[in-house]
Order: C-alpha cells, then sequence, then structure tokens
C-alpha cells in the first residue's frame, strides 16, 4: 500500500510542475517534444511529432529561404501548436537553428510565424545549439572520468564538442549540414556513376578541408564520439538490420569506424531509389544520408575515433531539460545557489577548493581597498572573487595550459544568477591568474569591448597577487591592509608566523599588478601581535621588499580576518 501511495504522490507531484512543449525548427525537420516534469528534474514524454519540410535546402545556394519549404513549415508549427494545446501545456518553447539564422529573410519569417501562428521564434546561436545537445548527451550517458566528443549534426551545420566528463572544454560549428551538401555537390537523383563519385570526392575534400580549418585536435585523447541527430539515428538502425539485429534498442548502440566505411562504400554505389527500400531506411533521408554519414567518417578519420555511441535525443531534450531546471530554480539572483553551483565546479575540476576560497577573500581584501583611490567598479567584486575560486578548474585537463582549459570550462558553463556576459569576465580573469599577460591578439580578449579588457587586466592583477599568497597552501594568511603614498602600495600581510613561501609567491607575480595600477609594490609580513595591540608602532623592522614603508593617508584597520 505504501509503495502505491508513494506512486500517487509522484503522480501528483508532476501534475502540479506542469506540462512542457518544445519544438526545434531545424533545416531539415521540424520536431515537437511535449512532456510532463516528474520529480527530481527529470520528465516523462507524452508525444512527439517530426515533419521533414527542407527549410533549410536553399540556403546555400541563394542565401534565403524558399517559398515552399516556409509553407510546410508553417503548416507544421500550426499543427504543433494544436497538439500542444490539447496536452494543456503549461511552457511552450520554438526554437529556430541554423537555416533561420544564415537565411536573410530569417526575420521575416520569424514574423510571419508570429503573426500568422502566434509562436515565438527564439533563433538560438550555434553555441547555444552545440550545448543544449551536450545537456542532452550528458543525461544519458554517464560520461565521469571520460573525454568524448559530441557531434549535433543537423541539415545546415554540424556543432561539435569536446568534453572532459561533465564539462565542456570547447565549441566548434561548421557548415556541414547534410541538407546543405547534398545541394552543394549536386548530389541528386539521375547522375551516372561516374558524375557522383566526382561530387562525393569532391564533398570528402571539402569535409576534410572544413574540419582541419574549423578545429583542431583536443589536448586529450578522445574515449568516443558520441552522436546526436537523424543522421546518426538512421545509421545505427542500417546497421542493426544489415546485421538482422532486432528488439534492441537504438539508443546507446555502438557503431565502429569500420562498419560506417562499409555502409558508406554500399550507398554510394546505390541509386536513390534502391536506397529508399533499403532495411532501416527513413525514406525521406535517403537523399541525405549519403552527406550525412560523410561528415561522420570525416570527424571519425580527423580525431582518430574508432567507437561511435548513437543519441536519440538531441537539442529538443536539451531544451525541455532546461526548462524543467529553469522552472525548479526560485531565484536566478539567489547568491546560496550561485555559491553552491560554484563550489560544486570547483570541487569537481581542482580538487583544492580550499585554495581557491582563501584566494578569493584575499582579492576581495584588496580589491575592497583599492576600489576608492583607484575607482574600481563595485560589481566587479563579486566577478573578482568568483574568478579566484574557480582559477584552477582546468586542472581538470591538464596541468601545464590548465589557465586556457579554466577560461573554456567556466565560460561554457551555467552559474545561477550570473549573466553570459558577466561569466565571460569571469573567465578571461581566471584565463590570466598565471602564465602570459593579457594582450590584444588574445581572442579571448579582443572580443571584449575596450573598457571590459581594463576591468579584467586590473581584476587579474589582484588575483595574481592573491593566487600568490596562498602559494604554500596552507592559507595562513589571515588578512591583509593596503597603504598608499604617492607611487607605492604598501601591502601588510596579517598572519601568525612570517609567511615566507607566500610572500615570495605574491612577490613574484607582481609585474601585472605593478603595470596595471602604475605603481611600486611592497609586500611585508605585519606580525599580528604589532598590528592589533600597536598599530601606531613604527613598522620600519621586518620589513620585505625593496621600499621603506611610510605612513599612509590610505591605511586601512583589520575589520576582520580571512576566513581559513
Amino acid at each position: 500500500m505504501s509503495d502505491l501511495i508513494e506512486d500517487k504522490q509522484i503522480y501528483l507531484s508532476a501534475e502540479m510542475a506542469g506540462r512542457l512543449a518544445a519544438i526545434d525548427i531545424g533545416s531539415n525537420s521540424v520536431r515537437l517534444l511535449v512532456a510532463e516534469s516528474l520529480r527530481g528534474g527529470n520528465y516523462r514524454i507524452l508525444d512527439e511529432e517530426r515533419e521533414p519540410t527542407r527549410l533549410g535546402r536553399s540556403v546555400a545556394s541563394n542565401g534565403q529561404l524558399d517559398d515552399e519549404s516556409m509553407e510546410r513549415t508553417l503548416a507544421a508549427l500550426r499543427t504543433f501548436k494544436e497538439i500542444a494545446a490539447g496536452y494543456q501545456v503549461t511552457t511552450l518553447r520554438t526554437i529556430a537553428t541554423c537555416a533561420v539564422r544564415e537565411a536573410r529573410n530569417g526575420p521575416e519569417f520569424c514574423r510571419r510565424v508570429r503573426e500568422d501562428i502566434g509562436l515565438e521564434v527564439e533563433v538560438i546561436t550555434a553555441d547555444r545549439e552545440a550545448r543544449l545537445a551536450f545537456s542532452s548527451v550528458q543525461h544519458a550517458f554517464d560520461l565521469s572520468g571520460k573525454n568524448v566528443i559530441v557531434a549535433d549534426i543537423g541539415g545546415g551545420s554540424t556543432e561539435i564538442v569536446f568534453a572532459t566528463g561533465n564539462l565542456i572544454e570547447s565549441i566548434f560549428t561548421t557548415p556541414l549540414g547534410a541538407v546543405r551538401l547534398t545541394e552543394q555537390f549536386g548530389i541528386r537523383e539521375g547522375l551516372s556513376a561516374e558524375e557522383l563519385q566526382r561530387c562525393l570526392l569532391k564533398m570528402d575534400d571539402e569535409i576534410g578541408s572544413c574540419l582541419k580549418k574549423r578545429t583542431t585536435r583536443p589536448l586529450f585523447a578522445p574515449h568516443f564520439l558520441v552522436g546526436s541527430g537523424g543522421t546518426f539515428t538512421t545509421l545505427a538502425e542500417l546497421v542493426m538490420a544489415s546485421k538482422r539485429q532486432i528488439d534492441i534498442p537504438v539508443a546507446g548502440y555502438k557503431v565502429s569506424h569500420a562498419e560506417l566505411r562499409h555502409l558508406l562504400d554500399r550507398l554510394r554505389k546505390m541509386p536513390l531509389r534502391a536506397r529508399r527500400s533499403m532495411s532501416g531506411m527513413t525514406p525521406d533521408r535517403a537523399d541525405i544520408i549519403v552527406a550525412g554519414l560523410s561528415v561522420i567518417d570525416g570527424l571519425m578519420k580527423r580525431f582518430h575515433v574508432n567507437t561511435l555511441l548513437i543519441h536519440t535525443r538531441g537539442v529538443r531534450d536539451g531544451l525541455v531539460r532546461e526548462l524543467i531546471d529553469d522552472s525548479l530554480v526560485t531565484s536566478d539572483d539567489d547568491p546560496a545557489q550561485r555559491d553552491q553551483a560554484i563550489e560544486r565546479l570547483a570541487a569537481a575540476c581542482s580538487g583544492e577548493p580550499e585554495h581557491g576560497r582563501q584566494v578569493a577573500a584575499l582579492a576581495g581584501r584588496i580589491f575592497a581597498q583599492l576600489a576608492e583611490p583607484f575607482k574600481l567598479l563595485p560589481g566587479d567584486k563579486l566577478l573578482l572573487e568568483c574568478a579566484s575560486r574557480l582559477q584552477d578548474v582546468g586542472y581538470v585537463i591538464n596541468y601545464e595550459q590548465h589557465h586556457k582549459h579554466s577560461y573554456h570550462l567556466i565560460r561554457n558553463s551555467r552559474l545561477p544568477g550570473i549573466r553570459a556576459h558577466d561569466l565571460e569576465l569571469i573567465a578571461n580573469v581566471a584565463r590570466y591568474h598565471r602564465g602570459a599577460h593579457p594582450k590584444r591578439k588574445h581572442e579571448n580578449l579582443v572580443k571584449l569591448a575596450v573598457e571590459d579588457q581594463q576591468r579584467v587586466q586590473k581584476m587579474a592583477a589582484i588575483l595574481r597577487i592573491a593566487g600568490g599568497l596562498d602559494r604554500s597552501r596552507s592559507q595562513q594568511v589571515r588578512d591583509l591592509l593596503v597603504g598608499m603614498e604617492e607611487d607605492t602600495i604598501t601591502l601588510d600581510v596579517v598572519a601568525d608566523q612570517e609567511p615566507l613561501v607566500d610572500i615570495w609567491g605574491a612577490e613574484r607575480r607582481s609585474d601585472l599588478f605593478e603595470k596595471v595600477f602604475g605603481v611600486s609594490l611592497v609586500i611585508r609580513w605585519a606580525s599580528a601581535p604589532r598590528v592589533v595591540a600597536n598599530t601606531k608602532k613604527d613598522k620600519s623592522d621586518k620589513v620585505r621588499g625593496t621600499h621603506k614603508p611610510k605612513k599612509s593617508p590610505h591605511s586601512h584597520e583589520s575589520n576582520g580576518s580571512v576566513s581559513k
């Protein structure tokens, strides 16, 4: 009886959470997913629908959506909206990807959808498309301790994600869509065998060149490739049919590179009519399957991957999960949720959350005392503290370039209450906590406005000093007192014992600070009894650094120690 009551409670909880629907307007087809959210952030599917409208079939050739494809897509959207209404969904989100994103008349198409059907279309970026696909993969596969490549092949583009475990290291987008390539190279019914082979050779060259130009080899050896999208699903069904494998789920099915090559060679020799009648083939995908499989072949060759795992979900699944997550968040500005997310990310990647917390506290103290004389923006203190706690997350990939990996991992994460622009600033500050100084030639920095570049430099300069002051990883520095006179800043380090290693570590990192703030920096130990009991006593003894300290009108008394 208790189990029955528990089941009923789960069902009632799901009813209270509401029903959701996601519509994905792709270059090849329009898809609908209707779901009911369950406790714990999961959901159950109520309905799914797909309509192949080929919206992106003319974008590559003339840069516009053609009238026939738009009308078919509008009709599909009208039907999907009615289906969602029938399920009494409380939230309906409609997104569009490559075709609408690239077409000159994409905004006009979105206007028609809004006025004729009453749906607001969100045209998402390629990066967001990749993140949604990866979010879906995360829930389907255990990625812990694995280096993976996730590829989402659509009609107009292919998004490629490099990830370590559940963390995105980098994202690349390529114009290698199954519909686009089929149209671009004229792969159509009626070609002679010789003409077809010439088209295929040109397409292979384009795929190889594009992957080489737009992506770099990951710094890790990938364990496997996860494929998302209809091309991958069709591949699995064709391989399973050739092996007469029945009653085996497509989700998670493994395909070797050799199996892919064998199938691709076979399909390239077959006329379109024969392809359509193959067991396992989706008829409306028969004309673009060769292009799609050629992209997979190019990916596996480029990244030396021999095993492919099939993912049957994708962008719309990621979107539904995002909608559910957003509904569970009580407030985007809840500091507790933000801190918990930062703590989880730091603990999972760096293995030294105590060091990050200490550096954040020290950086915050320095920032607070420099804010007025150097007119620092008050909001940057929070950004600096976040960057301090996350500076070493790149350790999860490797130590040598961990500051660069930290940049990518942070900017590709989701931190509650932090806007995308602020997340970019945090990632940049963490990027420069060690290594080369910020330079205009750095791609991550140059895309920021000049004012933001200056903010990053100041925060990174402070972070380097704060990081050096926990060089021993012992968290023995309790507080910092900043004094200023003319062109010299004096930093009194409060600790029970002289922190020789920590002061040495900070002094080694002082060059960026002195350059950015235009001062000389003196770092010295102020013994705790002398600072607390008699702050007016001459501090000329036990001075570290080359400058003799002087009394400064900007000196601050300690208002509390930095927590260990």
